[in-house]
């Protein structure tokens, strides 16, 4: 049944010939307001793509114009073309349009999105961190040498290819900046908006934003990727925004008792409200936690731990979700209890556990002061609830830390900004 629906979206082979005649369409990958990503094979060299297939046919549900979504389409083209080449930006291959399709043909990335490789781990280390930031600073850099913006710079837009390589996506907000120019519009997420951005959408005289927004949005990133959550999320949208434009943050939840100073002291620079005297990414890149030393130490155990973690999450995913669709499965259930087994072994043994009995009192009064259990119950927590985290404005990672429900808060946050 599945099947048959995926094939019932493709574009019907009349609409789209030369895509056809091409590539061969798969299963699809991922899904947007009014696109699909498939799977894609070029019929000639058997090589797999992700084909973004954006339909034109009917507005969307933003209430998007037929006309201002080609128009908005050609211009992400544009850009990507002008960004393409480099190792930590997303290549686009193909572009195929006709009147009411529009084929976007990229590299595949197998191991997806940063943020489900962020939900599956819960947390980051020091040197995973140093290894994805160092690539994901140096990708801002040369989109920013070419004088543009990305303007939504987060997790769910930044892919891991076969290699673990960072490629930034998502280029739809992205814009070419004249010498001296300033932007006023409000686009990208909540969370990771820059305080230039939300003033000059409140302020008639605000000065505008420029591309330090982008380098806002990396210390953002940065301070999630160590903990988990960002540094500023509210469970009341308006709090959250008025923490973001006073700078309001802090390193005391006890996740931070693990971390180094170096960390921390970039993501001070990084998130720096006032833009002129925020961290430049070349002065960013030097900074003490890109320690040379410390970068050019052998990659290869780091490389297979983060693949490891990837493969891991791929095999519990599937059969949790064989468990869900499938009914009782006793083959996937005595899987999943084997995984479940062999993390409890591996746990039994970290030198944190056995190096001294944890006191049934201590670990009810207070659990999350010990690092293993502490790791252990975001962990679970991020297996069981992470399907409910979603990727749009009104939700956020940061809500599976809390104990109270979530509601969407877009039209709250509208509202309230256009006062």
């Amino acid at each position: 049944m599945a099947k048959e629906e995926d094939d019932d979206n493709l574009p019907d082979k009349d609409a789209a010939k030369e895509f056809y005649a091409k590539y061969e369409p798969k299963e699809i990958i991922g899904r947007g307001v009014s696109s699909t990503v498939r799977r894609c094979i070029e019929k000639e060299t058997g090589r797999e793509y992700a084909a973004k297939i954006i339909d034109l046919s009917q507005e969307s549900q933003d209430g998007v114009d037929t006309h201002t979504m080609r128009d908005a389409t050609r211009q992400e083209i544009h850009i990507l073309r002008m960004v393409a080449g480099h190792p930590y930006i997303i290549e686009l291959q193909d572009v195929f349009e006709s009147e009411t399709f529009i084929f976007l043909v990229f590299e595949l990335c197998k191991n997806g999105e940063l943020f489900d490789y962020l939900t599956s781990v819960v947390t980051l280390s020091e040197k995973k961190t140093r290894y994805i930031m160092r690539q994901v600073l140096e990708g801002v850099r040369y989109v920013q040498s070419k004088s543009i913006v990305h303007r939504d710079l987060k997790p769910e837009n930044i892919l891991l290819d076969d290699q673990l390589n960072v490629k930034i996506t998502d280029f739809g907000f992205a814009k070419v900046l004249n010498e001296g120019e300033k932007l006023f519009e409000l686009c990208g997420t909540p969370g990771y908006l820059a305080p230039e951005t939300l003033k000059a959408n409140m302020f008639d005289d605000a000065p505008g934003y420029g591309m330090e927004v982008d380098i806002w949005a990396c210390g953002v990133i940065m301070f999630t990727l160590l903990v988990g959550c960002p540094p500023f999320w509210h469970r009341k949208q308006m709090v959250m925004l008025r923490n973001i434009m006073e700078g309001k943050y802090s390193f005391t939840s006890p996740e931070w008792a693990d971390i180094s100073d170096d960390p921390k002291d970039l993501i001070r620079r990084l998130l720096v409200v006032e833009p002129n005297q925020r961290i430049s990414l070349d002065d960013a890149l030097n900074h003490s936690f890109f320690n040379p030393v410390l970068w050019d130490q052998d990659m290869t155990p780091l490389k297979r731990s983060l693949s490891s973690s990837s493969r891991r999450m791929s095999r519990i995913d599937q059969l949790t979700m064989a468990i869900k669709s499938g009914g009782f499965n006793a083959r996937a259930k005595l899987r999943l209890g084997l995984v479940a087994v062999r993390a409890a072994v591996r746990l039994s043994r970290l030198p944190h556990t056995a190096a001294r009995d944890l006191p049934l009192h201590d670990a009810l009064r207070d659990p999350y002061t010990t690092r293993v259990l502490r790791k252990v119950i975001d962990g679970c927590a991020f297996r069981v609830y992470g399907h409910w985290v979603k990727k749009g404005e009104g939700q956020n990672r940061a809500a599976l830390f809390e104990n109270t429900p979530k509601t969407e808060l877009k039209s709250l946050y509208v509202s309230n900004l256009s006062r």
